[in-house]
Order: structure tokens, then C-alpha cells, then sequence
């Protein structure tokens, strides 16, 4: 969508990233004319979904990648045409356009052919082919129009033309002779050689030189229902004008249509247009409707989407295809990390427990007040990601906006975050396999790939039929994508305490970095309840000191 901005989260999303990203796009089209859209990068969690259902929220539209596709350029909007207009108007209009192709559609605005100058040019190396008007099934309204005609006489039912062209400039008897019934045939003022025409049974007589006929010669075209017209132009010019009224359906590229569709990717265009190296192809939408056309000058002046980052800084972390994104904002509570932009961007970052607390700051900052639907999420937000205040990184701004947010939301902090907590975190009914990609982050430390998932619970009993499985689930992930530390922390939200899976051949980083015997199959860590502050921070030091 062109002119939108998209705003998101981090891949796996939790309660922070995506209500900090509905709450930012409310503030973006409350302050500006921005088309702020709030999306998310994968599915929604237990406890996100509880928070979006107990505030009536929307669920964000899933979006994979932010690489470029043809709905993001400005592409040339030309209106195509129908099938049955002539040459002639198709050659108007494509002069007018500066266009050297135009999608030919059907009643429905459906794609159904190309015309394009080649196709009408080739028609004139068809000029010994006098059928060609019975073949193309030309209408008295595209003969009309080419010639600049007016009638002189039209019989109510009017046949469809089955002869060939003939110029009648000779006399009558030699006219008699190459005259056959249905023909189409241009003539001059001769009254002989008209009344000759009509009997030999022309379906159509052209009087060339805007010359009338007389009465006689209308009283013998309404017995044979010989449709006559005249026309301003010499026999000559009337003769090679008529070609012009076949109907571009005749003449199009019905077959093989190279066209693109709207959400098509410029990237995977490219090749397509060096392949076929045509000047414009259509762009259609999901119902093959016509939208317009695209060269090789859009992609080379092509728009970029627009995105605001929130709740990470990190490109693992972030949407496929960052780097043909236009990154406009950067809003964390993360480290700095490995986001790079082209040109300076507004950046907010501080050491606060959620992103929530930054935006709803900004809310304030600016003299807003946040509908009581985003106050509600903005909360929830808050509770999930300091663990109501458990959390290490918890700070007194964020107990402080918190406060202020809940009163415009009205809502009971204690109660709220009891049901959310229980909602978000029952292992009942999922798979190691969603219990473990539900919240994975991952990061690059100094040539290490670690990856760290993170699950708060308050029923850590549940989980002890599945340590086995994860387990043999992280020693697969670690090795499929080439892991040196694979984590699961599983974070007791009663007890303040973390117990820890881990895998990969780095794994005695933990043993170093905690002074925990690595050979158990998990260990736990009273007090670590930060992944962002207690587990990174620390293993990156560990990193740096070997």
C-alpha cells in the first residue's frame, strides 16, 4: 500500500511488541497525516490474545516481508480498452498516452489480451487480404467512425459484413464483374455505378467525397437493405483508412501475456522484464482486473516501504526484507544492535522494563491522551514485560506510567495481571515445538549465534513430562541451523527463578557465565528473570573475556 507506514514488533511477538505497536500507529495518525498501520511478524501468544480480547482489540494483519512489490510504485494508470474499438481509436489513444502498449480487457475489466504499435502495424502488411473486414467481424459503427462517415441510408436489421473490400472506379459492367453479394464496396458519385452495386447486393456502399445519392438509388438500397455512407475522403485514402476499423480484438496478443499482479515482489520482476523486453506490462489484481502498467523506469525509481521499528533493533529479530525497507523510526528498551539506515532516524532508546512505557510516554509528552482501549493495552504491556514490577528491569517510570495509564484504562492492576498471567501462561495443549518458538529471539554476540526462548509460567509442574522432548527438539535446532548456544528459559513468575534448558557445542558458556555444573539437563537460576538484562549482558561478557 503506497503512502502506508508500517509499524512492528520483533519475530515471535509478545505482549510488548504488539501492543506498543498498536498503540504507536494510534499516536502516528493522531499527530499526522500518516497512514499509520499496525502489523506483526508471527502469531499471537496466549497472553496477547487474552490482553487483545479483554480490551476489544484487533488482531494486527500478519505481514512476512517488507521487500518491495509493485502495489508499493507508482505505476502509470492508463485506462484500457475494449476489444471491439478500432484500430483507428487505439492508435488515438496510445499517440494521446505516449503509450506504446494497452491491456485490452473484457465487459468485467478482466485481462484478456495486449494490443500493441507492432500489432497495428502489421496489420497493413495484411493489405492484400481484402476479407479482412468479414474477418475480423468489424462494426458499421468502427467503419463510421474511421471513415469520418455519416449514413445516408441504414435498413433496421443490419447483417454482419461477409464480403471483401472492393473499389468500384471503373464502369459499371467491369464493376458487375468483381462485385460479389455481401461485399463492401467504395465508390464515387456515379449513379450508374452506384445503382450496379446495389444490385449485385453489397451489404455496404461507400460514397467517397461526402457526395449524395439520389432518391432512386435509396429506394433500390431499401430493397436489398444495402447500408450506404458517405465519407469526406477520396477513394484512394477511403481505401486504405478502412483497414483501421478492425476491432483490436483481431489484431491483440491474446496468448502468452506476460502481466504482473499487484503484490508480485520488484526483485522477482526483474528477470522477467530482461527475459521478455517489452516496453509496459499490465499490473492486475487478485481478480485479474487491470490496475495499470509498469516499465523498467519504476523499478528503477522505485518506492520503498515505509517502517517504524518497536520493541527491537536487532535484524534477526526484525521483518524480511529490512533492507529495502525505509526505516523511519527506531522505539526500544533493547540493546543497540545490528539495524543499519541509510539516513539519520529518530531513535529512542532507554533503559526502561517495557516499550510500552516509552510510548505511552510519548503520548503524554505530547499533550495526548491515549483512547482507553490503547491506555488498556499499553498496561497490559507494562505488567507482561516487567512481570509486574518482578522483573530487574522493571523501573520506577515504568510503575509510574503505569499508574497513569490504568486509571484511563480502569482497571484493577492486581486482578488484571492475575487473569492475564494465568490466561498467557498454561502449557496445557501445546507442542515443545510452540512452547519453544513462541517467544525465541535470537542473537548475534561477538560471532556466536545464540538463540534464547523464554516462556513465563506459573504451572512449571506441567512441563516436566515434555524436558525430554525439548530437550531433543533444541539439540536438532541448534544443529539444523548452526547454533553455538541454544536456550529455553523457563521463568517462574511465582517463585522469581528461572529454570534453564540448554544445547549446542557452546553451551559450557552457561557453566562459565552462571558457575553452574552444565552436565544436568537443566538448571535453574534463582532470581534471573531478565533475558534482555540478567542472561545476555552477562554471556557477552563471558565472550569477551576468553
Amino acid at each position: 500500500m503506497k503512502d502506508a507506514v508500517y509499524i512492528f514488533g520483533h519475530k515471535n511477538p509478545d505482549t510488548d511488541s504488539i501492543c506498543a505497536s498498536i498503540a504507536y500507529a494510534e499516536f502516528k495518525n493522531k499527530t499526522g497525516n500518516q497512514n499509520a498501520i499496525s502489523v506483526r511478524l508471527g502469531d499471537i501468544n496466549r497472553e496477547t490474545q487474552f490482553v487483545l480480547d479483554y480490551f476489544k482489540a484487533e488482531t494486527p494483519e500478519y505481514m512476512e516481508t517488507v521487500k518491495t512489490q509493485i502495489s508499493d510504485l507508482d505505476i502509470d494508470i492508463l485506462a484500457p480498452i475494449s476489444p471491439e474499438i478500432s484500430l483507428k481509436t487505439a492508435w488515438s489513444i496510445m499517440k494521446k498516452s505516449n503509450a506504446r502498449t494497452i491491456p485490452v480487457v473484457d465487459e468485467n475489466s478482466k485481462l484478456i489480451g495486449i494490443v500493441s504499435l507492432s500489432n497495428l502495424t502489421s496489420t497493413y502488411m495484411d493489405i492484400w487480404d481484402n476479407n479482412i473486414v468479414a474477418k475480423s467481424h468489424t462494426s458499421i459503427e468502427n467503419i463510421l467512425d474511421t471513415l469520418s462517415g455519416s449514413y445516408l441510408y441504414v435498413p433496421e436489421f443490419r447483417a454482419k459484413f461477409t464480403g471483401k473490400i472492393v473499389t468500384a472506379s471503373m464502369d459499371p459492367k467491369s464493376a458487375e464483374e468483381i462485385i460479389d453479394e455481401g461485399d463492401i464496396v467504395i465508390c464515387g458519385n456515379r449513379d450508374d455505378t452506384q445503382k450496379t452495386i446495389i444490385k449485385c447486393k453489397a451489404s455496404l456502399m461507400i460514397i467517397t467525397g461526402s457526395h449524395s445519392v439520389s432518391e432512386e438509388v435509396i429506394e433500390s438500397a431499401k430493397k436489398e437493405k444495402c447500408i450506404i455512407i458517405s465519407t469526406p475522403y477520396d477513394t484512394f485514402t477511403a481505401s486504405r483508412l478502412i483497414l483501421q476499423s478492425i476491432p483490436v480484438e483481431y489484431v491483440m496478443t491474446k496468448n502468452n501475456i506476460v502481466f504482473f499482479k499487484e503484490d508480485d515482489y520488484v526483485e522477482e520482476i526483474k528477470d522477467i522484464m530482461l527475459k521478455t523486453r517489452y516496453r509496459s506490462y499490465p499490473v492486475v489484481d487478485q481478480d485479474n482486473k487491470v490496475l495499470g502498467s509498469i516499465s523498467r523506469y519504476h523499478l528503477i525509481s522505485q518506492n520503498r516501504k515505509k517502517i517504524i521499528l518497536v520493541d527491537h533493533n536487532e535484524k534477526p529479530q526484525s521483518v524480511l526484507g529490512i533492507e529495502d525497507a525505509e526505516v523511519l523510526e527506531i522505539i526500544d528498551h533493547h540493546r543497540v544492535a545490528s539495524i543499519e539506515t541509510g539516513l539519520p532516524i529518530f531513535f529512542r532508546n532507554e533503559p526502561v522494563g517495557s516499550t510500552s512505557t516509552i510510548i505511552a510516554n510519548i503520548f503524554f509528552e505530547n499533550g495526548i491522551r491515549p483512547s482507553k482501549k490503547t491506555a488498556g493495552l499499553l498496561s497490559a504491556a507494562i505488567i507482561s514485560d516487567t512481570l509486574l514490577f518482578k522483573s530487574p528491569t522493571s523501573t520506577t517510570i515504568d510503575k509510574i506510567t503505569l499508574e497513569r495509564l490504568a486509571e484511563i484504562a480502569d482497571i484493577d492492576v492486581q486482578d488484571f495481571a492475575t487473569n492475564m498471567f494465568k490466561a498467557g501462561t498454561s502449557l496445557k495443549g501445546k507442542t515443545v515445538d510452540e512452547i519453544f518458538h513462541q517467544d525465541l529471539k535470537i542473537y548475534n554476540v561477538l560471532g556466536y549465534k545464540i538463540g534464547v526462548s523464554q516462556v513465563g509460567t506459573m504451572d512449571t509442574e506441567g512441563f516436566s513430562p515434555m524436558k525430554e522432548e525439548m530437550l531433543k527438539l533444541m539439540d536438532l535446532e541448534s544443529k539444523h541451523s548452526s547454533f553455538n548456544l541454544l536456550m529455553l528459559m523457563l521463568t517462574d513468575i511465582i517463585n522469581d527463578g528461572s529454570e534453564i534448558l540448554t544445547a549446542g557445542p557452546d553451551r559450557d558458556l552457561i557453566g562459565k557465565t552462571f558457575n553452574v555444573d552444565i552436565n544436568a539437563s537443566s538448571i535453574y537460576l534463582p532470581g534471573i528473570l531478565s533475558r534482555k538484562k540478567q542472561v545476555i549482558p552477562q554471556i557477552t561478557n563471558t565472550i569477551n573475556n576468553m
